[in-house]
């Protein structure tokens, strides 16, 4: 069987590598920031905004998309200190799930949505969808490659940068605002319970391969193209879920680059 013969599973294709770039190229700045931990939480944030846009009527993806943008530069406004960022953003996500599932309480007939929602369904990116999401991923992009210079510098020398000029709440906050954007692509192939495999998986097993700077980012980008794509195809092939699978390549991945001769 050729899955290319099959217009749903170009648009799952296109979807994912679209998707993958993305996660990949803000991973690999969550990952060198120390703030997997947002990434994880913003998961989390977004699926209140998509059942709250299913509860108004309105794509779940733009409530997405906004409240995980949203949440993001919210976790960025609590500022650097380590003890006090990972305390708001443990109540950010408290909140913002325990309002979600108030909102998924009041919408009838969407068990299935909500399980896209949690688990992803990538096999089910319609064209509107697919348009949306790569203007997604391309306007993010742009903007990160607008901010990487000064992300960069305030990532690996906060106090230097600071003292340069470099606001480093006002990076935070958008930084986090990107990866809110992030999540938001990455929750419609994975979904928001495994958002943390492709967003943080691909860019954790570089920076264990390689110390260096460009060749890690680079390595980030092909690794997280490697499990999204793969783990479609063999999703397909197999017909186990595209989630287990992309999950299942990042943890394999992962564990070789830990446990390497």
């Amino acid at each position: 069987m050729n899955p290319f013969a099959y217009d749903f599973m170009v648009n799952a294709y296109l979807a994912a590598a679209a998707v993958a770039l993305l996660a990949g190229a803000v991973g690999y700045f969550l990952v060198l920031r120390g703030q997997s931990f947002a990434g994880h939480a913003l998961g989390h944030v977004g699926f209140a905004g998509a059942t709250g846009a299913l509860l108004l009527g309105a794509p779940p993806l733009a409530g997405l998309v906004a409240v995980s943008t949203a949440g993001g530069m919210l976790m960025g406004a609590l500022g650097p200190d380590l003890a006090e960022r990972d305390i708001g953003i443990g109540l950010v996500l408290s909140a913002s799930l325990g309002l979600g599932l108030l909102c998924l309480n009041f919408v009838t007939g969407s068990a299935t949505a909500a399980t896209a929602l949690l688990f992803g369904n990538v096999l089910g990116v319609d064209a509107p969808t697919l348009h949306g999401l790569v203007l997604v991923c391309a306007l993010a992009l742009a903007l990160l490659a607008a901010q990487a210079r000064p992300l960069l510098f305030a990532s690996l020398q906060p106090e230097l940068a600071a003292a340069r000029g470099v606001r480093l709440r006002l990076q935070g906050m958008m930084f986090l605002g990107l990866t809110g954007l992030a999540v938001a692509g990455a929750a419609q192939i994975v979904g928001v319970l495994l958002v943390f495999c492709l967003l943080v998986g691909p860019a954790a097993t570089a920076q264990r391969l390689t110390a260096r700077l460009w060749p890690g980012f680079f390595l980030t980008l092909a690794l997280a193209l490697a499990e999204a794509l793969g783990g479609l195809t063999l999703a397909f092939y197999t017909d186990w879920p595209t989630s287990f699978w992309i999950s299942a390549l990042g943890a394999m991945a992962y564990a070789w680059a830990m446990w390497r001769p």
